[in-house]
């Protein structure tokens, strides 16, 4: 895959006491990298409310997949199978400690692209909020098969 890319996240969260799930979708330019057996992937969001972008980093290795964002919010985020990971996640409206428990995690890689699956339980504060679920697809920008309005 080349290093100009297309990220694309779709999330879905369920929140216990709400009937519809929360759906988001986000689209950007960025670029992709693969080193030492790992997938790299970069690209910058610009958060409502904020002018600085946060700047996301996803490392994809073989039984992790872990996600940074640095900006106006701060968290590294680490999905394993059938584990659970706490951290902290720095917000310009305080801190909140995050429990994710991923139990599923799937990794599919082909010639132009990259699409990364995953199902968890995000905890805050120690109390489950709601069970997630996180897609991310990678194209390579000159596969013709993306359009991007600016």
């Amino acid at each position: 895959m080349t290093k100009d890319v297309l990220v694309t996240i779709k999330g879905l969260q369920n929140i216990e006491d709400i009937q519809e799930p929360e759906e988001v979708e986000m689209v950007a330019k960025g670029d992709y990298y693969y080193r030492n057996g790992h997938h790299f992937i970069f690209f910058d969001e610009i958060m409502e409310g904020f002018e600085e972008p946060t700047k996301n980093t996803i490392k994809i290795s073989d039984h992790a997949v872990e996600v940074k964002r640095k900006g106006a919010a701060n968290v590294q985020m680490i999905f394993e199978e059938n584990k659970k990971n706490l951290t902290y996640y720095a917000t310009p409206f305080g801190t909140l400690q995050m429990g994710i428990a991923a139990t599923r995690i799937d990794v599919k890689e082909e010639q132009e692209s990259l699409d990364i699956c995953i199902d968890y339980a995000l905890e805050i504060n120690a109390e489950h909020a709601a069970d997630c679920q996180i897609c991310v697809n990678v194209k390579a920008k000159d596969s013709g098969d993306f359009s991007l309005r600016n």
